[in-house]
Protein backbone atom coordinates (compact mmCIF):
# COMPACT_ATOMS: atom_id res chain seq x y z
CA UNK A 1 0.00 0.00 0.00
CA UNK A 2 1.38 3.50 -0.73
CA UNK A 3 -0.08 5.87 1.77
CA UNK A 4 -0.61 9.60 1.81
CA UNK A 5 1.79 10.40 4.18
CA UNK A 6 3.04 7.62 6.24
CA UNK A 7 6.04 8.66 9.62
CA UNK A 8 9.38 8.49 8.55
CA UNK A 9 12.04 7.45 10.93
CA UNK A 10 15.43 8.88 10.62
CA UNK A 11 17.05 5.69 12.74
CA UNK A 12 18.18 7.68 15.71
CA UNK A 13 14.80 7.86 16.89
CA UNK A 14 14.78 4.88 18.89
CA UNK A 15 18.32 5.24 20.33
CA UNK A 16 16.55 8.39 21.55
CA UNK A 17 13.68 6.37 22.93
CA UNK A 18 16.12 3.77 24.33
CA UNK A 19 17.92 6.38 26.06
CA UNK A 20 14.77 7.83 27.64
CA UNK A 21 13.38 4.81 28.88
CA UNK A 22 16.67 3.90 30.57
CA UNK A 23 16.49 7.46 32.46
CA UNK A 24 13.07 6.10 33.30
CA UNK A 25 12.25 9.99 32.51
CA UNK A 26 9.10 8.85 30.54
CA UNK A 27 6.47 10.94 31.35
CA UNK A 28 6.21 15.04 30.64
CA UNK A 29 9.73 15.88 31.94
CA UNK A 30 12.82 15.04 30.91
CA UNK A 31 16.18 16.23 28.77
CA UNK A 32 14.30 15.42 25.87
CA UNK A 33 11.49 17.57 25.91
CA UNK A 34 13.93 20.62 26.50
CA UNK A 35 16.19 19.76 24.14
CA UNK A 36 13.27 19.46 21.28
CA UNK A 37 11.90 22.91 22.30
CA UNK A 38 15.44 23.98 22.10
CA UNK A 39 15.72 22.52 18.57
CA UNK A 40 12.59 23.70 17.33
CA UNK A 41 13.03 27.41 18.55
CA UNK A 42 16.32 27.46 17.09
CA UNK A 43 15.13 25.91 13.58
CA UNK A 44 12.49 28.83 13.45
CA UNK A 45 14.15 31.73 15.16
CA UNK A 46 11.90 32.08 17.84
CA UNK A 47 12.97 33.32 21.14
CA UNK A 48 10.53 30.62 22.89
CA UNK A 49 8.46 27.25 22.59
CA UNK A 50 6.27 24.88 24.29
CA UNK A 51 5.99 21.15 23.86
CA UNK A 52 2.29 20.15 23.26
CA UNK A 53 0.85 16.69 23.42
CA UNK A 54 -1.08 18.58 19.65
CA UNK A 55 -1.25 21.55 17.73
CA UNK A 56 -5.05 22.44 18.76
CA UNK A 57 -4.07 22.22 22.01
CA UNK A 58 -1.56 25.13 21.05
CA UNK A 59 -4.79 26.94 19.26
CA UNK A 60 -6.33 26.77 22.29
CA UNK A 61 -3.80 28.06 24.57
CA UNK A 62 -2.95 30.89 22.58
CA UNK A 63 -6.65 31.76 22.39
CA UNK A 64 -7.08 31.50 26.28
CA UNK A 65 -3.45 33.19 27.21
CA UNK A 66 -4.66 36.00 24.95
CA UNK A 67 -7.50 36.96 26.34
CA UNK A 68 -9.61 35.78 23.29
CA UNK A 69 -13.32 34.67 24.49
CA UNK A 70 -16.76 35.36 24.27
CA UNK A 71 -15.42 36.93 20.93
CA UNK A 72 -15.47 36.91 17.34
CA UNK A 73 -12.56 35.22 15.39
CA UNK A 74 -11.60 35.22 11.82
CA UNK A 75 -10.13 31.79 10.09
CA UNK A 76 -10.32 30.33 6.63
CA UNK A 77 -13.20 28.42 5.50
CA UNK A 78 -10.71 25.92 3.39
CA UNK A 79 -8.70 24.35 6.36
CA UNK A 80 -8.83 21.42 8.29
CA UNK A 81 -11.28 21.21 11.23
CA UNK A 82 -8.21 21.54 14.05
CA UNK A 83 -8.20 25.12 13.11
CA UNK A 84 -11.50 26.04 13.92
CA UNK A 85 -12.54 23.99 17.02
CA UNK A 86 -10.23 26.11 19.62
CA UNK A 87 -12.74 28.82 18.54
CA UNK A 88 -15.77 27.29 20.10
CA UNK A 89 -13.80 25.97 23.02
CA UNK A 90 -13.40 29.83 24.67
CA UNK A 91 -16.86 30.50 23.16
CA UNK A 92 -15.68 32.58 20.33
CA UNK A 93 -17.89 33.13 16.80
CA UNK A 94 -15.85 31.21 13.81
CA UNK A 95 -16.08 34.16 10.99
CA UNK A 96 -15.05 32.15 7.69
CA UNK A 97 -13.14 33.83 5.25
CA UNK A 98 -12.29 32.25 1.40
CA UNK A 99 -9.61 31.42 -0.38
CA UNK A 100 -7.64 33.28 -2.86
CA UNK A 101 -5.81 32.19 -6.39
CA UNK A 102 -3.24 30.93 -3.86
CA UNK A 103 -5.91 28.68 -1.73
CA UNK A 104 -5.56 31.38 1.68
CA UNK A 105 -7.34 33.87 2.79
CA UNK A 106 -8.26 36.03 0.42
CA UNK A 107 -7.11 39.74 1.58
CA UNK A 108 -10.60 41.55 0.67
CA UNK A 109 -12.79 39.44 2.12
CA UNK A 110 -10.58 39.57 5.35
CA UNK A 111 -10.69 43.64 5.45
CA UNK A 112 -14.29 43.73 4.60
CA UNK A 113 -14.83 41.23 7.77
CA UNK A 114 -12.47 42.93 9.52
CA UNK A 115 -14.38 46.43 9.05
CA UNK A 116 -17.74 44.64 9.86
CA UNK A 117 -16.95 41.84 12.50
CA UNK A 118 -14.62 43.87 14.56
CA UNK A 119 -13.16 40.47 15.43
CA UNK A 120 -10.32 39.85 18.49
CA UNK A 121 -7.96 37.75 16.48
CA UNK A 122 -7.29 36.12 13.24
CA UNK A 123 -6.23 32.86 12.69
CA UNK A 124 -3.94 32.48 9.67
CA UNK A 125 -3.45 29.24 8.52
CA UNK A 126 -0.63 27.81 6.30
CA UNK A 127 -2.34 24.70 4.04
CA UNK A 128 -0.53 21.98 2.93
CA UNK A 129 2.82 23.25 3.84
CA UNK A 130 2.58 26.53 1.62
CA UNK A 131 2.53 30.10 3.20
CA UNK A 132 -0.17 32.43 3.35
CA UNK A 133 -0.30 36.07 2.57
CA UNK A 134 0.97 36.60 6.15
CA UNK A 135 2.66 40.10 5.39
CA UNK A 136 -0.42 41.25 4.30
CA UNK A 137 -2.05 39.74 6.80
CA UNK A 138 -0.10 40.98 9.80
CA UNK A 139 -0.46 44.33 8.29
CA UNK A 140 -4.36 43.84 8.29
CA UNK A 141 -3.93 42.43 11.75
CA UNK A 142 -2.47 45.78 13.17
CA UNK A 143 -4.01 48.11 11.07
CA UNK A 144 -7.54 46.97 12.97
CA UNK A 145 -5.33 46.32 15.95
CA UNK A 146 -6.57 42.59 16.12
CA UNK A 147 -4.81 39.90 17.99
CA UNK A 148 -2.95 37.55 14.79
CA UNK A 149 -2.59 33.77 15.75
CA UNK A 150 -0.57 31.38 13.07
CA UNK A 151 -1.92 28.24 12.56
CA UNK A 152 1.32 26.38 10.85
CA UNK A 153 0.64 22.99 11.80
CA UNK A 154 1.13 21.89 8.52
CA UNK A 155 3.90 24.60 7.54
CA UNK A 156 6.85 23.28 9.90
CA UNK A 157 9.97 24.68 7.57
CA UNK A 158 7.71 27.09 5.29
CA UNK A 159 9.11 30.45 4.60
CA UNK A 160 8.10 33.97 3.57
CA UNK A 161 11.31 36.23 2.44
CA UNK A 162 13.35 34.63 5.22
CA UNK A 163 11.45 34.60 7.92
CA UNK A 164 9.28 31.22 8.85
CA UNK A 165 5.77 30.33 8.85
CA UNK A 166 4.72 30.68 12.25
CA UNK A 167 6.59 33.72 13.89
CA UNK A 168 5.00 36.12 12.44
CA UNK A 169 1.79 36.31 14.96
CA UNK A 170 1.89 36.76 18.38
CA UNK A 171 1.91 32.85 18.95
CA UNK A 172 2.36 29.84 15.90
CA UNK A 173 1.71 26.38 16.30
CA UNK A 174 3.33 22.93 14.57
CA UNK A 175 2.10 19.91 14.09
CA UNK A 176 3.63 16.94 14.68
CA UNK A 177 0.78 14.39 14.20
CA UNK A 178 1.64 10.83 12.44
CA UNK A 179 0.81 12.12 9.21
CA UNK A 180 2.98 15.77 9.21
CA UNK A 181 6.34 16.59 7.26
CA UNK A 182 8.31 15.45 10.89
CA UNK A 183 6.37 13.10 13.72
CA UNK A 184 6.42 12.77 17.55
CA UNK A 185 3.33 10.03 16.87
CA UNK A 186 0.79 12.88 18.26
CA UNK A 187 2.02 15.94 19.55
CA UNK A 188 2.37 19.97 18.27
CA UNK A 189 4.78 23.09 19.62
CA UNK A 190 4.05 26.63 20.76
CA UNK A 191 6.39 29.41 19.53
CA UNK A 192 6.29 32.86 20.07
CA UNK A 193 8.65 35.62 20.88
CA UNK A 194 6.67 36.74 23.93
CA UNK A 195 8.41 34.67 27.18
CA UNK A 196 5.35 35.54 29.31
CA UNK A 197 2.87 34.40 27.02
CA UNK A 198 4.78 30.83 26.91
CA UNK A 199 5.51 31.22 30.31
CA UNK A 200 1.23 31.21 31.13
CA UNK A 201 0.54 28.29 28.71
CA UNK A 202 3.04 26.29 30.02
CA UNK A 203 1.60 26.52 33.37
CA UNK A 204 -1.95 26.24 31.98
CA UNK A 205 -0.97 22.69 30.37
CA UNK A 206 -0.16 21.11 33.70
CA UNK A 207 -3.15 21.61 35.06
CA UNK A 208 -2.70 25.05 36.00
CA UNK A 209 -0.97 24.06 39.33
CA UNK A 210 0.88 26.53 41.88
CA UNK A 211 4.39 26.50 42.12
CA UNK A 212 5.99 26.43 45.77
CA UNK A 213 3.40 24.07 47.58
CA UNK A 214 3.99 20.47 48.54
CA UNK A 215 0.17 20.03 47.79
CA UNK A 216 -1.91 20.90 44.56
CA UNK A 217 -3.41 24.11 44.28
CA UNK A 218 -5.32 25.15 41.78
CA UNK A 219 -6.13 29.33 41.30
CA UNK A 220 -7.88 28.65 37.88
CA UNK A 221 -8.86 26.39 35.04
CA UNK A 222 -5.83 23.93 33.70
CA UNK A 223 -5.21 21.78 31.16
CA UNK A 224 -3.48 18.22 30.59
CA UNK A 225 -1.80 19.20 27.04
CA UNK A 226 1.97 18.85 27.57
CA UNK A 227 4.38 16.16 25.58
CA UNK A 228 5.82 13.26 27.59
CA UNK A 229 9.55 12.70 27.30
CA UNK A 230 9.29 9.65 25.19
CA UNK A 231 7.21 11.52 22.40
CA UNK A 232 9.77 14.26 22.74
CA UNK A 233 13.12 11.83 22.27
CA UNK A 234 11.33 11.03 18.87
CA UNK A 235 10.93 14.32 17.94
CA UNK A 236 14.97 15.28 18.39
CA UNK A 237 15.31 12.78 15.90
CA UNK A 238 12.90 13.86 13.34
CA UNK A 239 14.42 17.51 14.01
CA UNK A 240 17.90 16.34 12.58
CA UNK A 241 16.88 15.57 9.43
CA UNK A 242 14.07 18.42 8.78
CA UNK A 243 15.51 20.00 5.86
CA UNK A 244 16.70 16.44 4.53
CA UNK A 245 12.47 15.87 4.35
CA UNK A 246 11.96 19.18 3.02
CA UNK A 247 13.90 18.76 -0.03
CA UNK A 248 12.14 15.07 -0.73
CA UNK A 249 8.68 16.26 -0.53
CA UNK A 250 9.80 19.49 -3.01
CA UNK A 251 11.09 16.75 -5.35
CA UNK A 252 8.35 14.63 -5.37
CA UNK A 253 5.75 18.09 -5.91
CA UNK A 254 8.45 18.61 -8.88
CA UNK A 255 7.99 15.00 -10.37
CA UNK A 256 3.63 14.97 -10.25
CA UNK A 257 4.01 18.23 -12.18
CA UNK A 258 6.45 17.27 -14.72
CA UNK A 259 4.13 14.22 -15.20
CA UNK A 260 0.85 15.44 -15.04
CA UNK A 261 0.18 19.34 -15.19
CA UNK A 262 -1.55 18.55 -18.65
CA UNK A 263 -4.02 17.60 -16.97
CA UNK A 264 -4.19 19.04 -13.58
CA UNK A 265 -3.38 22.70 -12.01
CA UNK A 266 -0.83 22.47 -9.33
CA UNK A 267 -1.50 24.37 -6.16
CA UNK A 268 0.56 27.85 -6.31
CA UNK A 269 3.70 29.03 -4.52
CA UNK A 270 3.17 32.34 -2.90
CA UNK A 271 5.97 35.03 -4.79
CA UNK A 272 8.92 35.44 -2.23
CA UNK A 273 7.76 32.18 -0.16
CA UNK A 274 9.31 28.91 0.42
CA UNK A 275 6.90 26.33 0.91
CA UNK A 276 7.45 22.41 1.74
CA UNK A 277 4.67 20.65 0.11
CA UNK A 278 3.70 19.01 3.03
CA UNK A 279 1.60 16.49 0.37
CA UNK A 280 1.35 17.66 -3.40
CA UNK A 281 -2.34 19.28 -3.76
CA UNK A 282 -3.90 20.14 -7.39
CA UNK A 283 -7.13 20.54 -9.43
CA UNK A 284 -7.91 18.18 -12.32
CA UNK A 285 -9.31 20.21 -15.39
CA UNK A 286 -11.81 18.35 -16.35
CA UNK A 287 -11.90 14.43 -14.11
CA UNK A 288 -13.27 13.88 -10.98
CA UNK A 289 -11.26 13.64 -8.08
CA UNK A 290 -13.93 11.46 -6.19
CA UNK A 291 -13.39 8.97 -9.43
CA UNK A 292 -9.67 9.13 -9.14
CA UNK A 293 -9.35 8.43 -5.20
CA UNK A 294 -11.48 5.46 -6.27
CA UNK A 295 -9.48 4.20 -8.80
CA UNK A 296 -6.16 4.91 -6.73
CA UNK A 297 -7.69 3.09 -3.82
CA UNK A 298 -8.10 -0.08 -6.25
CA UNK A 299 -4.85 0.42 -7.12
CA UNK A 300 -3.51 0.35 -2.92
CA UNK A 301 -2.94 3.95 -3.29
CA UNK A 302 -4.17 6.04 -0.89
CA UNK A 303 -5.34 9.83 -1.40
CA UNK A 304 -7.76 12.08 -0.14
CA UNK A 305 -9.85 15.17 -1.34
CA UNK A 306 -8.96 19.08 -0.76
CA UNK A 307 -10.45 20.05 2.32
CA UNK A 308 -13.96 20.17 2.56
CA UNK A 309 -14.93 23.89 3.59
CA UNK A 310 -15.61 25.46 7.32
CA UNK A 311 -18.75 27.02 5.39
CA UNK A 312 -20.67 23.89 4.78
CA UNK A 313 -20.38 21.99 7.74
CA UNK A 314 -23.78 21.18 9.37
CA UNK A 315 -21.56 22.28 12.33
CA UNK A 316 -21.02 25.41 11.24
CA UNK A 317 -24.47 26.21 9.38
CA UNK A 318 -25.20 29.15 10.81
CA UNK A 319 -21.67 30.77 10.76
CA UNK A 320 -21.12 33.79 8.92
CA UNK A 321 -19.21 33.41 6.02
CA UNK A 322 -17.43 36.27 3.85
CA UNK A 323 -17.26 33.80 0.58
CA UNK A 324 -16.17 34.14 -3.20
CA UNK A 325 -16.64 30.21 -3.81
CA UNK A 326 -13.33 29.69 -4.35
CA UNK A 327 -13.10 26.97 -1.44
CA UNK A 328 -16.14 25.01 -3.08
CA UNK A 329 -14.29 25.21 -6.33
CA UNK A 330 -11.37 23.71 -4.92
CA UNK A 331 -13.19 21.00 -3.09
CA UNK A 332 -15.55 20.00 -6.11
CA UNK A 333 -12.11 19.54 -8.07
CA UNK A 334 -8.68 19.09 -5.89
CA UNK A 335 -7.10 15.96 -4.38
CA UNK A 336 -3.99 15.08 -2.48
CA UNK A 337 -1.43 12.96 -3.45
CA UNK A 338 0.67 10.40 -1.84
CA UNK A 339 3.60 12.57 -0.81
CA UNK A 340 5.31 10.51 1.89
CA UNK A 341 9.44 11.41 1.64
CA UNK A 342 10.08 7.56 2.10
CA UNK A 343 8.52 7.20 -1.68
CA UNK A 344 10.67 5.96 -4.33
CA UNK A 345 10.76 7.24 -7.83
CA UNK A 346 8.99 3.68 -8.91
CA UNK A 347 6.22 4.41 -6.34
CA UNK A 348 5.46 8.06 -7.35
CA UNK A 349 5.58 6.71 -11.48
CA UNK A 350 2.67 4.25 -10.48
CA UNK A 351 1.02 6.63 -8.74
CA UNK A 352 1.04 9.07 -11.97
CA UNK A 353 0.24 5.88 -14.20
CA UNK A 354 -2.72 4.69 -12.27
CA UNK A 355 -3.92 8.56 -12.83
CA UNK A 356 -2.99 8.77 -16.57
CA UNK A 357 -5.52 5.90 -17.17
CA UNK A 358 -8.65 7.51 -15.13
Amino acid sequence: MIYLSPPHMSGREIEYVKEAFESNYIAPVGKFIDRFEEMVKSYVKSNNALALCNATSGLHLALRVLGVSNSKVIVPTFTFIGSVNPILYERNEPIFIDSDKFWHMDLNLLEEALKKEKPKAIIAVHIYGQVADIENIKFLADKYKVILIEDAAEALGARYKDKFAGTFGEIGVYSFNGNKLLTTSSGGVMISDNKNLIKKARYLSTQAKEKGFIEYVHKEVGFNYRMSNILAAIGVGQMEVVDERIKRKREIFEIYKSELSNIADFMPELPNSFGTRWLTTLTFKELDPFEVIKKLRDNEIESRPLWKPMHTQPLFKNAKAYLNGKSEELFKKGICFPSGTNMSDEDLRKVCDVIKYV
